[in-house]
């Protein structure tokens, strides 16, 4: 269910999609007051009604997510949202982009994590977790088997069985920090780190929402320019990765679902590479397709012109892209187009994936400031059917920011993130502090310890 700073698209829960926080292996949540009324918990469709009714109050408002109104807690998903706003649903895909000594492999690398990163919305329906509070974080861990095939790069070689350090039993870890950096606008910046291959991933989200009466549109805003990933053991050579518009439709006929109609990127300079995609929505009568559409091909950094896949010459061409993104994506090799090529190589087949679970720090070793140990007592009265509760709790968690945000201003005051840098940056791409590298450093030892804040947001 989509709050206004925060739309369902575009960005895990632990088991699966539909599976919140507190519903994981993870330590649970303390009980809630006893005395508190359970509530009859509301059916989707009255969940939607009351959704919409909010909603049509914002026709024509040019940005949702600068508004960032307030639902009741029985509309939301008791899931912090920078929780839920990863890109790791499938942590394996990630850490194997620098396996091939080839750029056609390793773009193509990127390619296979590009669909696996939204796979909450392909198996399970979207759903609104809480709007993060300026200050809060959130960290945790993955380790999987790195067992992500190498992918074939040219007609006249096969594609590996499995990795290079693919052994059956071989685990790598990923480690994730993210920390809402600025209230106005939303922002919250993030950092994945895999010391062990030798990649990373930053980049801040951050998104402008509109309703136009059927459906919610979602965009990046200003100060997300996409998904920046280096690989250190390849010189670091450094992957943008831009979002396209999605849309969260749906809401008239009472079935949530996710759709993408737009184009997006994916750029190299360093290998000189670049990647079109083009999301196609509707098909024939009007019936939804989900499909995608893409040509890898060589371009000039100086001069990065070409928008649309119709612009590309066939002499740059060195392959391309099919599939549906909810399905099985397909690629093949050369300029030859789609449809006449000799071969369609498997890119990706989601049927058999679901999200991967993440381990974080017990409760115990949380800061106040933590997201799960934030929001507990609001995640524990949704959990027990408190609804009335939880929308007090949370009212209250909004009434302290917004008498820290007077407070600041009157001591003209500006916030400062703990983890990154600056709260946003003119190209996207958020540094570390010494305490944010501090905090990795600890995840990657499994060393949860911090010190606490020097200063808290909304605590």
């Amino acid at each position: 269910m989509a709050e206004a700073s925060a739309p369902p698209t575009l960005g895990s829960t632990d088991a699966s999609p539909s599976v919140s926080a507190a519903a994981s292996k993870e330590p649970s949540r303390a009980p809630t007051p006893a005395s508190a009324p359970v509530e009859k918990p509301p059916d989707d469709s009255s969940k939607l009604k009351t959704f919409l009714s909010i909603l049509r109050r914002f026709i024509g408002v040019s940005d949702l997510a600068a508004i960032r109104f307030s639902l009741p807690a029985q509309l939301l998903e008791p899931t912090p949202n920078l929780e839920y706003w990863n890109y790791l649903d499938r942590p394996e895909a990630f850490i194997s982009i620098g396996d091939s000594d080839e750029p056609l492999g390793r773009m193509l690398a990127v390619l296979r994590f590009w669909f696996t990163k939204d796979l909450k919305y392909v198996k399970g329906k979207p759903v609104k977790p809480y709007n993060s509070t300026l200050g809060e974080f959130f960290r945790c861990n993955w380790q999987v088997e790195d067992t992500s095939p190498q992918l074939k790069h040219r007609p006249d070689s096969a594609p590996s069985s499995s990795s290079a350090s693919a052994t059956g039993d071989k685990f790598v870890k990923i480690s994730y920090l993210t920390e809402q950096t600025s209230h106005h606008p939303p922002v919250s910046a993030f950092y994945i780190d895999c010391p062990e291959k030798g990649i990373i991933a930053r980049g801040f989200d951050q998104l402008s929402a509109k309703f136009t009466g059927t459906s919610i549109r979602v965009i990046a805003g200003a100060h997300n320019l996409g998904i920046f990933i280096e690989l250190q053991k390849h010189n670091n050579e450094q992957y943008q990765l831009t979002h396209p518009a999605a849309y969260l439709g749906g809401l008239l006929r009472g079935s949530l679902s996710v759709s993408v109609a737009d184009s997006c990127f994916v750029t190299c300079a360093q290998t000189k590479t670049k990647v079109i995609l083009e999301y196609l929505e509707e098909g024939w009568l009007g019936r939804s397709q989900n499909k995608v559409v893409g040509v890898i091909f060589k371009y000039d950094p100086n001069n990065d012109t070409k928008t649309k896949i119709k612009d590309v010459s066939d002499k740059d061409v060195l392959g391309r892209v099919e599939g549906c993104w909810q399905d099985k994506v397909y690629y093949t090799l050369g300029k030859e187009p789609f449809s006449k090529a000799s071969e369609k190589i498997l890119l990706l087949d989601l049927n058999p994936l679901f999200p991967v679970p993440k381990i974080v720090p017990p409760m115990d070793e949380q800061l106040p400031n933590e997201s799960r140990k934030f929001w507990d007592g609001v995640t524990s009265a949704i959990v027990n059917k408190q609804y009335s509760l939880a929308t007090t709790l949370k009212q209250e968690i909004e009434d302290k920011q917004r008498q820290s945000a007077a407070r600041r201003k009157e001591a003209d005051k500006e916030w400062q993130p703990r983890f990154f840098t600056g709260a946003v940056t003119p190209i996207g791409k958020p540094d570390l502090t010494k305490d944010g590298e501090e905090a990795l450093k600890g995840l990657h030892a499994d060393n949860f310890k911090l010190e606490p804040n020097k200063e808290y947001g909304a605590v």
